[in-house]
């Protein structure tokens, strides 16, 4: 690659809150700072980096992320990824969906430069905010060379898109890969890799980033979680009100309480796509002959969900 630019683009998250109270870390605003202010305030970043472009996608707390927000994302990504000038794009992002927004991009990317989402999981006015830190090493991964793919990276560690998870709901190393790991570490402004980058799609994304931007009515896919005592009510209910989509958070190896199984199987005789996809943290469901119902190739709820939506618009 013989550009030298790096895209930042904004979408808020607690990286960009602001709290009353330096000493508060929870009571805080999330999306106040604007990605330049950001940008501004981290030293040595300007001097790292050989030209950064800022733009402001989105300023929301991720929790609200929704289809409309992934859309411009995507397509300011598709945009800047065909500029040779462009080394690498930093994406500043919540930390509640972040799994999410990575997958989304992953998917429909042809990202044979880096993508790298970072966070914070505390707001830029704490005493102590760790989202400067994550700016520098982000940057830094989009700047090494051979790096690829959708990444994330946090707390000094780069993650793949497909296996990292937000996992603690305050601490500050609050991202892992499960028992995959990450695939490499940022230290002192340097990469070391434990594995190799992700694939890119090499233009055999899911659905073609053209297209993303002429979609109308996106399919609609719900998760629905089995537990003990489930029933298939809302399945049914589900299934009434027009969902097309339905991701299955199954107990242990893709099993399913018999009444929410008997539901959605049912669901899936009507023409409803069905998913199965573990809800434990690690490992993923093996098929086994007889199954009724397909399952996630080891993909979390969360990220099933997307692949499926994205199945559905073919």
């Amino acid at each position: 690659m013989s550009g030298q630019k790096i895209v930042v683009l904004g979408t808020g998250g607690t990286i960009a809150g602001t709290s009353a109270q330096a000493g508060d870390n929870i009571g805080y605003t999330a999306g106040q700072v604007g990605v330049a202010q950001l940008l501004d305030a981290v030293p040595g970043l300007q001097t790292m980096a050989g030209e950064l472009l800022v733009e402001q996608v989105a300023q929301i707390d991720s929790k609200d992320m929704d289809i409309e927000v992934w859309r411009a994302l995507a397509l300011r990504c598709a945009h800047h990824l065909k500029d040779p000038e462009v080394r690498g794009i930093v994406i500043t992002h919540g930390t509640d969906t972040l799994e999410e927004t990575a997958w989304f991009l992953h998917e429909v990317l042809d990202a044979r430069k880096p993508v790298v989402l970072t966070c914070a999981m505390r707001p830029a006015t704490a005493l102590t905010p760790d989202g400067p830190q994550n700016l520098l090493d982000a940057v830094a991964v989009a700047m090494t060379l051979g790096a690829a793919g959708v990444l994330a990276v946090a707390a000094g560690e780069v993650h793949g898109a497909r296996h990292v998870q937000k996992v603690h709901p305050y601490r500050v190393h609050a991202f892992t890969s499960a028992d995959v790991g990450p695939l490499g570490f940022v230290e002192e402004g340097q990469v070391r890799f434990t594995q190799n980058w992700p694939l890119a799609l090499d233009g055999k994304a899911l659905i073609a980033i053209e297209n993303i931007a002429n979609i109308d009515s996106w399919p609609r896919v719900e998760i629905v979680v089995s537990h003990a005592g489930a029933t298939g009510s809302l399945v049914d209910a589900l299934v009434g009100d027009g969902v097309q989509g339905l991701v299955v958070a199954c107990t242990g190896n893709g099993t399913i309480h018999q009444r929410l199984e008997a539901a959605l199987v049912h669901a899936q005789a009507a023409g409803v796509a069905v998913v199965r996809a573990t809800r434990c943290p690690e490992g993923q469901v093996l098929p086994k002959p007889g199954d009724l119902l397909r399952d996630s190739q080891g993909l979390s709820p969360v990220k099933a969900r997307i692949t499926l939506m994205l199945n559905l618009l073919r």
